[in-house]
């Protein structure tokens, strides 16, 4: 499979790319035709600094936040998120406040929850939900549900790359279109839509 994969980049920052792998993956709920491949946008510093410019930019002028929920592997780009909301001049609303960056854990039941120590931090607190792609909505139901149990607010929820259909009561901020030197934009686009029409 290796040997299919291309590059794909954000049309507005083209240093911010990722590798698309077509074949058939599938989950115990979705079925998609290309793997998208955010990995190093999660992990690699530099990567994972710009992604956090790019998904801070709806934030910065008029939201309140005191914490980011971090989910699947999140947190490095959500630290970045934090700082680039702190940012005296960029971000009046949020500059020298204290903005959390948090994880739920798994319970024994497959459950999200937070551990004692962190709950006040989300309790009354104005929250980004933060994940790197959505595909089927379940992952961030979940968040949501977790989230409503421990009384945080939830101002937003920011992905990498979105796929769901349903908006689930909460607009979602994603990077924007990617588009592909190899390939073009218009079949990326097909990819995407072909995803969002199952």
């Amino acid at each position: 499979m290796e040997n299919k994969a291309y590059t794909v980049s954000l049309e507005k920052n083209p240093v911010i790319s990722m590798k698309v792998v077509p074949g058939h993956f599938t989950t115990s709920h979705f079925h998609i035709s290309h793997y998208l491949d955010v990995s190093d946008l999660k992990t690699n510093a530099t990567a994972a600094r710009d992604v956090a410019r790019e998904l801070s930019i709806p934030y910065l002028a008029n939201t309140l936040v005191d914490s980011i929920i971090c989910m699947k592997e999140t947190e490095v780009i959500g630290a970045y998120m934090a700082e680039e909301l702190l940012q005296a001049g960029t971000s009046v609303i949020n500059s020298n406040n204290e903005i959390h960056v948090l994880k739920p854990r798994n319970s024994v039941s497959g459950k999200l929850i937070f551990e004692n120590n962190l709950q006040e931090w989300i309790f009354n607190r104005n929250i980004i939900l933060l994940v790197d792609t959505i595909s089927s909505g379940r992952t961030i139901q979940s968040a949501m549900d977790c989230l409503s149990y421990y009384g945080g607010l939830v101002v937003g929820i920011s992905a990498i790359f979105h796929a769901c259909r349903d908006e689930l009561h909460h607009k979602m901020h994603t990077m924007g279109p990617i588009v592909s030197s190899t390939i073009g934009s218009a079949l990326i686009a097909g990819i995407f839509i072909a995803v969002l029409s199952r």
